[in-house]
């Protein structure tokens, strides 16, 4: 009688341990999590216009250089960029990277284009940003170059 239930037991903790080693629920949520992030971000940068307020390349403050330049992020992925008499016409986007440099597996990017050499000082911004935080007014930014490891920042801020 003891020798069964020691076998049935075995074959009880066999199964126990099978399945739990053949479980597919590895996901911790955090791919859902990042497509409701991605999804926010993109919708508050719909809302409205946008102006720089802070961008620092690589030390330099060249914040000016987008005084009176309004941002519009068009839901079709165009980026319009005016001041009243010049306009530029760019792309962007917001994704989820894992490669990031951030050495965060749930990096999410702010990606921004504008065509060389019609752009002027706009090639500056161009780049697959990490989003530092978000609100309904403010859009932060910053990128770690990989070369030389100077650090880019960017901050939108809603007119």
């Amino acid at each position: 009688m003891k020798k069964g239930l020691y076998v049935g037991m075995l074959i009880m903790l066999g199964f126990s341990l099978m399945s739990s080693m053949c479980s597919n629920d590895d996901d911790d949520g955090s791919s859902n999590n990042n497509s409701q992030q991605i999804a926010q971000i993109e919708n508050t940068a719909e809302s409205g216009t946008w102006r720089i307020t802070n961008f620092v390349d690589s030390g330099q403050d060249e914040t000016s250089d987008f005084n009176g330049y309004n941002f519009t992020f068009n839901s079709n992925g165009s980026l319009v960029a005016t001041n009243g008499s010049n306009t530029m016409t760019g792309t962007w986007s917001v994704t989820n990277d894992s490669s990031s440099n951030s050495g965060s597996s749930d990096d999410i990017d702010f990606n921004i284009f504008f065509p060389v050499p019609d752009s002027n000082n706009f090639e500056d911004l161009n780049d697959d940003w990490d989003v530092i935080s978000t609100s309904s007014t403010r859009i932060e930014l910053i990128d770690v170059s990989g070369g030389n490891g100077g650090t880019d920042r960017l901050t939108f801020e809603q007119n």
